[in-house]
């Protein structure tokens, strides 16, 4: 349709910036928020933007850290407009030191000097990994991008590494090495049985 169209682009959407720090831990699905308390204890994460693929996995985050004595609020698609800017509000301020979202919600969020982005689980689309971890390490400043990967998710973090062209360095030292080694379970149409749909689709029966 278009006559000598020019594509103009910033950067190549495969591209990590330099000044972020990645950092890969590989843990079974049931440790990550053990693990994330433990990240946490680091005080110099001020303000970190934890991702989920889920809203029923965002509010299920921010519910495990309240018990923690960690104050988060989430960002998803049930959350009301009036939520979701008391939720960012409370973030830029200060108010609460950990933000959960998804991806749909965390679009237009920007957050000046953010300390860190935690992929809590890692994204099915490997560019969305990129677009996540972007949201730190910005106008030249430097910034971590924290990865959880479970067995039943290496498949995702192979893909990830292919894009941008590199490993993740990871982490080995911590307190919740992996220990399962198994491949998940999969229905008879050989789709993958997720444990957080079924929970999920549980709390929504109970709300009814």
């Amino acid at each position: 349709i278009l006559k000598n169209p020019v594509r103009v682009e910033v950067t190549p959407q495969s591209s990590t910036v330099d000044a972020i720090e990645q950092r890969l831990y590989k843990v079974d699905k049931g440790n990550k928020k053990l693990l994330l308390q433990e990240v946490l204890k680091d005080k110099s994460l001020d303000s970190v933007l934890v991702f989920t693929n889920t809203k029923h996995g965002a509010d299920r985050v921010v519910k495990e850290l309240g018990r923690a004595g960690i104050a988060a609020m989430a960002i998803h698609g049930n959350k009301g407009q009036t939520a979701r800017i008391r939720a960012l509000e409370s973030f830029k301020s200060g108010a609460i030191r950990v933000l959960v979202a998804t991806d749909i919600a965390a679009r237009g969020i920007d957050v000046n000097e953010l300390a860190a982005v935690v992929n809590y689980e890692l994204p099915n689309v490997p560019e969305t990994y990129v677009h996540r971890i972007g949201r730190t390490g910005r106008a030249g400043r430097g910034g971590e991008a924290i990865a959880f990967c479970d067995f039943g998710e290496k498949p995702l973090l192979r893909d990830i590494e292919k894009l941008i062209g590199k490993k993740v360095p990871l982490i080995e030292d911590h307190p919740y090495p992996m220990q399962n080694f198994e491949a998940p379970k999969r229905d008879k149409h050989g789709k993958i049985v997720n444990a957080d749909d079924a929970e999920a689709r549980q709390a929504a029966r109970e709300r009814k």
